[in-house]
């Protein structure tokens, strides 16, 4: 563990200590008076602002220390495929600062890149350019810390999903067989979108060897993608971009139906104090999802959320005060994406879900640059882009509370 990330969980055990002390104050004034001093509730607000924050830093840090741990490349010369992906790197780069494309289509194929010829749209970037970038969009992304993600090489992904049905049962060694039912199969078919970004950079600054492309290429590029995917993911409308959970239609748990998602709805309109419909949430999800289950909401849903308590005075939001471990509600990890619904009526603010097992997102192998001197002179455009699909395949794994009218 880094001495940042240390401090970090040290600085967040003092404030949500401090925010205890000074809400307890709050909710004695209100029992006592009916009302509390503005300034007392000024003040909790504020500690519960900067816990959401250094909450934030925390999950960064983690994710950085991850990505360090894991993120060992092999290095140069231990084999042909390393020498040929090391040639397509020196050849993007030369590409990408010149304009010169010699070769590097087929040193694309030769590094396992691609397995076209000729494709359109650009040169694909190389591992480290595409890894660099895909770290940032982890970091941003709740969903994609979530969900399960794939990736593929064509533009579709296709999976069968038993909706249940197939029967089976105990039976002796010479005992006759039943007849089972047959499981109901549903195909579930998702297709990538294609996002982009056009950073712009002078000649001046391409000719520079001292500037890392690699470096600036994921800066100017990986923070709007993570940004729009995080969108689409929540809210996405499924026909230019992937279908978010937010996005398909919601029934009452009681009436639920495969193909919706069910929901419970608040047992008033702000939230507050509604414990007893966040319990509900979290059981209206089936035992078997709901080990591995987490809460996704927004960050202004959560500062409402963390005031709250049990019948035996314990707060239901806890800290993860250790390294790797998460902010929990009733002993669920929760995720923050500012995407979600705020409180309001007939909103959903709050999903209770096994994301891994509920959302897939599938991203098709590769980002493409296509290099353009010409429309925006002096200065080169970069049009990147890369295909990301995604989409519920179990509807059973995730459940939202709406909000009350």
């Amino acid at each position: 563990m880094s001495l940042e990330l240390k401090e970090t969980i040290q600085a967040l055990g003092k404030a949500f200590d401090a925010f205890k002390a000074e809400n307890d104050a709050r909710l004695k004034e209100i029992e006592k008076k009916g009302a509390a001093d503005p300034l007392l509730t000024e003040k909790v607000d504020k500690i519960n602002a900067d816990i959401a924050q250094i909450s934030a830093l925390k999950k960064q840090l983690e994710t950085l220390e991850t990505a360090v741990a894991q993120g060992q490349l092999p290095g140069g010369g231990k084999n042909e495929l390393d020498r040929v992906k090391a040639q397509h790197k020196d050849a993007f780069a030369k590409f990408f600062r010149k304009g010169a494309e010699g070769g590097l289509r087929d040193l694309e194929v030769q590094a396992g890149l691609s397995t076209l010829s000729d494709p359109d749209g650009g040169f694909l970037v190389p591992e480290d350019y595409e890894q660099a970038i895909d770290r940032v969009a982890l970091s941003v992304s709740a969903m994609r810390r979530l969900a399960t993600v794939r990736t593929i090489g064509t533009d579709t992904f296709k999976k069968l999903v038993n909706q249940g049905g197939a029967s089976a049962g105990w039976v002796g060694e010479k005992g006759a067989r039943a007849e089972t039912n047959t499981p109901t199969l549903t195909e579930i078919a998702i297709n990538t979108k294609e996002i982009y970004a056009m950073p712009a950079a002078t000649q001046t600054l391409l000719d520079d060897s001292r500037v890392d492309i690699a470096g600036w290429l994921a800066d100017e590029v990986s923070i709007e993608f993570s940004e729009q995917e995080s969108e689409a993911f929540i809210n996405g409308n499924g026909v230019e971009q992937p279908k978010g959970i937010a996005a398909y239609a919601m029934a009452a748990n009681s009436s639920y139906v495969w193909g919706k998602v069910g929901y419970i709805t608040s047992g008033n309109s702000s939230l507050v104090n509604d414990l007893d419909k966040l319990i509900d949430l979290q059981h209206a999800l089936k035992p078997v999802y709901r080990n591995g289950a987490a809460w996704l909401m927004n960050d202004a849903t959560l500062a409402t959320i963390r005031k709250m308590k049990d019948g035996d005075g314990n707060y239901i939001w806890v800290p993860g005060l250790k390294d790797g471990a998460p902010d929990t509600l009733l002993g669920k990890p929760v995720e923050i994406d500012d995407n979600v619904d705020d409180i309001a009526a007939n909103k959903y603010p709050i999903f209770f879900a096994n994301f891994k097992r509920a959302y897939l997102i599938i991203d098709r192998q590769g980002v493409r640059v296509l290099r353009d001197p010409y429309t925006s002179k002096p200065y080169v455009l970069f049009y990147t882009t890369k295909r990301v699909g995604g989409g519920i395949v179990m509807y059973e794994a995730i459940k939202a509370l709406k909000v009350s009218a």
